[in-house]
């Protein structure tokens, strides 16, 4: 079966080159806009599955990856900040505390129109941070394309004071150590 990531997100694709699997990339075409009353989790579980089956929709005998991401600072979510200063101000927020990013990961079998689905959480807990410091960071990073304002495979880990989670993966937005179980069910067994 072809594997195809719903996603044109570079840092998925790269996540999942890892593998050393060939894949195909699609944009999946759906509204992520948060419905009245649906919180985090349950935004990024709908998010990864609509995903996956709008691409699986156009693929015929497909396992089909859709994943969907959100930074927490406790019950706000955190956007992709754009300018300089909303990166600045989401990192000034998050300055001594603790971010939670919820990831959301379905595998669909277009072929059977069976799919799993899942979610993984990943806890940063960012040091204590002064102005010139965060400045610092965002204008030799420039994550104004990232949840969060940071990108902890880059020199973002210098904000954190500690990393929680069971995927470090699922922080960068696709959680491999789930999708190889994922795939494992589907008769794709790595190593």
């Amino acid at each position: 079966m072809k594997l195809v990531l719903a996603s044109t997100s570079p840092f998925r694709r790269a996540l999942l080159e890892k593998l050393g699997l060939p894949f195909e990339t699609a944009a999946p075409r759906i509204d992520e806009s948060r419905r009245p009353g649906e919180s985090p989790t349950e935004l990024v579980k709908r998010l990864a599955h609509d995903k996956a089956q709008a691409v699986a929709a156009t693929y015929k005998n497909a396992l089909v990856i859709g994943s969907d991401q959100v930074a927490c600072l406790d019950d706000q979510i955190l956007g992709k900040p754009g300018t300089v200063e909303k990166a600045v101000a989401q990192l000034t927020a998050m300055s001594g505390r603790r971010v939670t990013f919820h990831t959301g990961l379905c595998l669909w079998n277009s072929a059977s129109g069976d799919f799993q689905l899942a979610r993984e959480d990943y806890h940063v807990h960012f040091r204590k941070l002064d102005e010139d410091q965060i400045r610092r960071y965002v204008e030799k990073e420039q994550p104004l394309n990232c949840a969060g304002s940071f990108k902890s495979e880059g020199f973002g880990i210098t904000l954190f004071r500690r990393l929680d989670g069971d995927d470090p993966n699922s922080l960068i937005g696709l959680p491999l150590i789930r999708l190889v179980e994922m795939l494992g069910r589907e008769g794709i067994n790595l190593p």
